[in-house]
């Protein structure tokens, strides 16, 4: 590798100096020593032969193969250029081609956005327009890098990029997202990170197309476009990429069909065939000494003026040393030949040309060729970095060209009401889908534009979508209609304009005025799509700047910066230092607990560093099979209510020293003034160390003798005496909430001072909250957390909010309520407190649940919004009596001491903290690690009494043990 560097350089006249080195001067006479013997062996045809690469497509059929075979048997051809096809289809014909070759053959492929420029089954990365956002030329060489490591594994020499053209007419009909802008210095700064990341990797790269196809306004592929400038302004312009990059080291270069009259005299004629600018100019005037390459010479520009076989010959006689896509090599190969013989073109020349070509083919590697290896090439192709990087590059791409008022990013997500109105014809999934993940969005669509404003009036902000396919040379341009319905509701409504197309888009957009935000995001990819969303509400920051002018109104570098809230974003594991391989591990554990029934369904989420890199869900609501679990299902999630409900609430009163850790259990509640329980401390009280019996079946009290229900106690339809609602159709009496903490009150207290899990204490944290602020415990926690956490999926009673089929089962109740349970409370204490306990109550999903821990994560801070103070936090996450062997902290749950069991996997550190719950759930958060792990399933589904094998076989456990063995930094 490192000899391909040094040599390249060479072959570019760079580093002379370089060659005084033994090692080196041994490896030139080696090359010298190889290419004169293959050289010296050649016939004249064979020599000849080397000057063609033909176009190859694994896409075809056996009829095409064969004919390659046979240019390769008798015209002795010195390479292809692959284009459509497959990954393994092409690895295999580069095999079989590369066997029946005597000279190795170079094998070259148009991979300007990678592979999938040409083959499927390959990740595709941005198209040079997206990368010209970007600011650090870090990111750009990595993608290089990445280009080169595709281009190697298939067994490619050349990758014809980059593209060095300067995009300067939007009208360009086949450059345009292919250019990195319209700026020479950012276009050359980006197309020399390319390169170099390119080259690292052994694989030669390509400048194209010169002299420079950006500034025209017809396609060379069909027709001969014009480049009416002075020869000044193009050696200021067009060459100035070329110049730096040829200092460099670039590979080689491809010559463009073009007319440009200030460089080639003759009227119309194609610059692939010119002399004057092969030779002349970039040879000569601009000293390039490394390969060059024509265009395709099958293309229109150039086809339209010279017959097969001539055009082959013109283009060699011009200066070119690769003849790319002849249409017909026998022909071309024939007049070459003749002219040769004829002394038209000399010996010297030819073999000027062949030795270049040789002497790439030693630096390739090439004089020991091996074979391409056929197994794992899609994984090797489309491996878990180069998903990574995806998220870095369109992170550091998107743009913001408007943000009147600070619109962007959202802050108050609970006094906004925000809706989302689509454009365009391509889908919409992951952006509306991300949105969501950070609080409601609603969909709005009408077919009548007065309609559509009228549905709108009730929206505080509306997200307006442009989604049109991805595709390099697609039309991106909005319809008259759409053109009008942006204008009409941006004057009636606070508007965030989000385009996920070329920003060329916006220019038929004749005022931006009312338009508060203008976001552009380039592509209509799934990651680009996810990333505009985390920029919307604050995720991540804006940092891109527009590559190109947009008519008079955004100039190229334009693009300003947004603020960053300490919101959840979604990204690649690999870029918060963990091992998505190791992470899929995970899909063993929840399938399996699943296939053995220990829970109908499963959902996961895994955060590290602010950053979503785990979300799954898998099974389904119940053992009937029909409804599979969504991410955004709603579970019952048992006792981490006390740490995502009542918890939270308590910690805001201590911040604002409504008590401390001292005050005692009667000076907070009246009703245990004149108790044996009235000096528990608030301490002892929350690291359940305060002698409280573990519960009480409070529900047995209120059966008949058929052990049903009991009339004293319950009606089957709602009276204003009966309104505490425990099930479908059933209803409790008003008054025996008070009975339960009378129940507590009187029960005896444990006879021995330790540790004894109790949900009394969290029944009683609810009395305490709702005397101490007159709110209900569920409007307190939606008030104070989850409308500005927009924890929008995170509620008690969730009936009353969302339909029944978002919401798995949780048991075939058959002791108490007698109905399947879903959508009500599993806990039979909670249930008759109108589904609203300290200790359970709370349905939410594993998006919601991390935001919760997240923010317990940071401190107390989540959104921009400080919701209790850090040294609160590090007082309730505190262990105060880990020496008498209690492990638990105020309210959380802490990993299990030495020698004994616990909740943990074991592996988490001493500063984590979390909870589980009955149903089969776990919400955990290690501060040293920066991890959230959330589980959640209804494993009590349908029967709670049976045996808990999730709890037995360690499920929860085991996938915690998964997620921090996929650490790697």
């Amino acid at each position: 590798m490192r000899y391909f560097v040094i040599a390249l350089l060479f072959i570019s006249q760079i580093a002379f100096s370089q060659l005084r080195e033994p090692k080196l001067v041994l490896d030139r006479t080696k090359e010298t020593i190889w290419v004169d013997s293959i050289y010296n062996k050649m016939t004249l045809q064979e020599r000849i032969g080397q000057l063609f690469m033909v176009a190859a497509y694994s896409n075809k059929d056996s009829v095409h193969f064969n004919a390659i075979d046979k240019l390769i048997r008798e015209q002795h051809i010195g390479g292809v250029i692959f284009f459509q096809g497959g990954p393994v289809r092409q690895a295999r014909l580069t095999n079989r081609f590369q066997s029946k070759s005597k000279v190795p053959l170079f094998i070259g492929i148009d991979a300007e956005w990678g592979l999938a420029m040409r083959l499927d089954s390959v990740i595709r990365y941005p198209w040079n327009m997206t990368l010209g956002a970007i600011q650090d030329m870090k990111l750009i060489e990595k993608v290089g890098e990445k280009y080169g490591q595709q281009s190697r594994r298939m067994g490619v020499q050349f990758n014809f990029a980059p593209v060095l053209d300067i995009n300067t007419n939007p009208k360009n009909p086949i450059i345009g997202n292919r250019s990195f802008g319209e700026d020479k210095m950012n276009v050359t700064e980006r197309a020399l990170a390319l390169m170099k990341g390119i080259q690292n990797q052994g694989v030669f790269a390509t400048g194209k197309h010169f002299p420079g196809h950006g500034d025209t306004e017809t396609d060379s592929h069909h027709t001969l476009p014009m480049l009416n400038f002075t020869k000044q302004r193009i050696n200021d312009i067009e060459f100035y990429p070329y110049k730096k990059l040829f200092r460099e080291g670039l590979a080689s270069v491809m010559v463009a069909h073009l007319n440009v009259p200030s460089l080639e005299p003759k009227e119309n004629y194609p610059t692939s065939l010119s002399y004057n600018v092969v030779t002349n100019v970039l040879q000569n005037e601009l000293h390039f000494k490394g390969l060059i390459f024509t265009d395709a010479l099958n293309m229109k520009g150039a086809t339209n003026f010279k017959q097969p076989g001539d055009i082959d010959l013109e283009a060699f006689k011009a200066g070119n040393d690769i003849l790319l896509f002849a249409e017909n090599v026998p022909l071309a190969l024939e007049k070459i030949c003749v002219a040769i013989q004829d002394t038209v073109i000399s010996e010297k020349r030819l073999e000027q040309s062949v030795k270049k070509i040789l002497r790439y083919k030693y630096l390739a590697g090439l004089n020991n060729y091996k074979p391409v290896e056929i197994p794992y090439i899609y994984d090797d192709l489309n491996n878990a970095d180069a998903q990574a990087l995806q998220y870095q590059l369109y992170e550091n791409a998107v743009t913001v060209l408007k943000n009147e008022n600070e619109i962007l990013p959202i802050k108050d997500v609970a006094n906004e009401k925000i809706a989302y109105v689509k454009l365009g014809d391509d889908t919409n999934t992951s952006f509306l889908n991300t949105l969501r993940q950070y609080t409601e969005v609603t969909e709005v669509s009408n077919d009548s534009l007065h309609l559509l404003i009228d549905d709108l009036k009730k929206y505080t902000t509306v997200i307006i979508g442009y989604h049109k396919a991805d595709g390099a040379w697609k039309k991106h341009d909005f319809t008259v209609d759409e053109l009008v319905k942006i204008q009409e509701i941006a004057k009636n409504n606070k508007v965030i304009l989000d385009i996920f197309t070329k920003p060329y888009s916006l220019i038929p957009i004749n005022s931006f005025s009312d338009i508060e935000g203008l976001v552009v995001s380039y592509q209509n990819s799934d990651v680009a799509q996810n990333v505009s969303g985390q920029l919307i509400f604050g995720a991540i920051d804006a940092k891109g700047k527009l590559p190109v002018s947009i008519g008079t109104t955004f100039k190229v570098n334009d693009g300003l910066k947004t603020k960053k809230l300490n919101r959840l974003g979604f990204t690649a594991a690999e870029n918060v230092g963990m091992s998505s391989k190791a992470l899929a591990r995970i899909d063993l554990i929840a399938n399996n607990a699943i296939e053995r029934q220990m829970t109908p369904g499963i959902q996961v989420l895994v955060a590290r560093k602010g950053k979503v890199v785990f979300q799954k869900s898998y099974g389904y609501h119940d053992y009937k099979n029909e409804v599979k679990v969504k991410n955004s299902d709603i579970y019952d999630v048992a006792s981490l209510t006390k740490i995502v409900s009542t918890l939270p609430d308590v910690m805001q009163l201590y911040d604002q020293k409504k008590f401390t850790l001292d005050t005692r259990l009667g000076t907070m509640l009246p009703a245990f003034e004149n108790t044996d329980k009235k000096n528990i401390t608030f301490k002892e009280l929350l690291s359940h160390y305060a002698r409280l019996q573990p519960w009480i079946p409070f529900y047995q009290a209120t059966l008949n003798a058929d052990k049903k229900p009991s009339d004293k106690y319950y009606k089957n339809t709602l009276t204003p005496e009966f309104s505490l609602q425990v099930a479908e159709n059933l209803f409790l009496r008003n008054d025996y909430k008070d009975t339960i903490i009378k129940k507590i009150a009187e029960s005896k207290l444990l006879p021995k001072k330790e540790y004894k899990y109790s949900d009394f204490t969290f029944i009683i944290l609810k009395e305490y909250l709702e005397k101490e602020t007159g709110k209900k415990l569920d409007v307190l926690s939606e008030e104070n957390f989850y409308k500005k956490l927009g924890a929008n999926s995170t509620t008690y009673n969730p009936l009353r909010k969302f339909d029944m089929s978002v919401i798995p089962p949780t048991e075939e109740d058959k002791y108490f309520r007698y109905q399947t349970i879903q959508g009500y409370v599993h806990d039979m204490a909670a249930a008759m407190q109108d589904g609203v306990g300290g200790h359970a109550g709370v349905f939410s999903n594993s998006i919601d649940l991390a935001k919760i821990m997240q923010m317990y994560l940071q401190k107390g801070n989540y959104g921009g919004i400080q919701f209790f103070s850090p040294a609160t936090f590090d007082a309730f996450n505190t262990c105060y009596y880990c020496k008498e062997g209690n492990r638990r902290a105020l309210g959380f749950d802490k990993q299990q001491l030495p020698g004994t069991t616990g909740p943990t996997c074991g592996c988490t550190s001493k500063s984590s903290f979390g909870h589980t719950g009955f149903t089969g759930t776990m919400a955990w958060a290690d501060p040293e690690e920066e991890l959230v792990y959330i589980f959640l399933s209804n494993r009590t589904y349908p029967d709670s009494n049976a045996p808990n094998t999730l709890s037995k076989e360690n499920v929860r456990e085991n996938i915690q043990k998964v997620i921090y063995d996929a650490i790697e930094n």
